[in-house]
């Protein structure tokens, strides 16, 4: 990342375009008449308590970060094509959203001199794409080139996941392109809400909850899963992870650790593997293993043809 001249520490990066933005501020909040486009479907909010949490789940789904400001109208069309281009793609990214003058911190943190400015986020290394509004031409070389140029560059790095869909938004999206993702049940708000602000341990104890009172809810006992992994591998260092299991191999948790590491990087069949190989030749540390497994089989659909895999496998192994 290009090096910049740091932002003295509290300033309000609000108008820091230009002077002119003053000319081109709105009232409306961001949905309403006349305001900015508003979050829903692949786009989020952040703010300095869930950057974090965003950041870490830029291991999973690739995010575009958007430093803006939603009460400067010259930003709105930018915002709005960015979104309509995220959506498009179904959830194989997120735009990630920041508001400079109420989150500068965040904008500090990039060394982004002022807004719009615009990265991509990829196992928590942002690149720098552009500062400034950009051109009609550069904007849509952005939405048509670009984003599907992030999407490819993230599953090479096998960051496969897909970002989580959330209601609301604007109606005047492209047609077509409407997400078909279910709204989160009434006795899933406070989970989702909760996962969605970064605290994954709170979710996990909510969805945990649900589950209490009804055991068959397959959609809790997923989501439960994925925050219990998002929570174990919140401060966990990737390469001190995979090499702590390579120096331990008779190491369960030093295994599991591993195996999270790859769960989180989509790879997924990595991630049983190395825990049903485990399994197989350490049947006295069998127990905490295969519950682990028995996460990651939650959070995979029926359908997927690696859940069949791994549960043959695991049948095999355990006997």
């Amino acid at each position: 990342m290009a090096q910049h001249d740091q932002p003295q520490p509290g300033l309000s990066l609000a108008g820091a375009v230009d002077l002119g933005s003053l000319k081109h501020q709105v009232d409306a909040q961001p949905g309403q008449a006349g305001g900015a486009p508003a979050a829903g479907g692949y786009v989020i909010d952040v703010t300095e308590a869930s950057f974090p949490a965003m950041v870490q789940t830029s291991a999973t789904y690739p995010i575009l970060l958007l430093l803006w400001l939603p009460t400067d109208d010259r930003l709105f069309p930018m915002a709005r094509a960015l979104a309509d281009a995220v959506n498009g793609q179904g959830g194989k990214l997120q735009l990630a959203r920041v508001d400079v003058s109420a989150q500068a911190q965040i904008a500090q943190a990039l060394q982004a001199k002022g807004a719009p400015a615009l990265y991509a986020l990829l196992a928590g290394r942002p690149m720098p794409i552009l500062e400034g509004l950009p051109s009609a031409e550069e904007l849509q070389q952005i939405t048509d080139q670009l984003i599907p140029q992030i999407i490819q560059l993230a599953q090479q790095q096998g960051i496969t996941g897909s970002a989580p869909y959330q209601e609301g938004g604007d109606s005047d999206g492209q047609e077509g392109q409407e997400p078909t993702a279910p709204t989160v049940p009434p006795a899933h708000q406070e989970a989702h809400r909760m996962a969605q602000e970064g605290d994954y341990a709170g979710a996990a104890r909510a969805y945990a909850k649900v589950l209490e009172g009804d055991p068959g809810d397959q959609l809790a006992a997923r989501e439960r899963a994925k925050a219990l992994l998002m929570d174990r591998s919140a401060q966990v260092d990737v390469r001190e992870a995979r090499q702590a299991a390579a120096d331990r191999p008779d190491d369960a948790d030093a295994q599991m650790a591993a195996a999270d590491v790859d769960m989180i990087g989509g790879k997924v069949e990595d991630a049983m593997g190395r825990l049903i190989d485990f399994i197989a030749t350490h049947k006295a540390q069998m127990t905490p293993v295969h519950d682990r497994l028995l996460e990651y089989f939650s959070i995979l659909e029926p359908s997927d043809p690696r859940l069949a895999a791994s549960r043959r496998r695991l049948a095999t192994s355990m006997y």
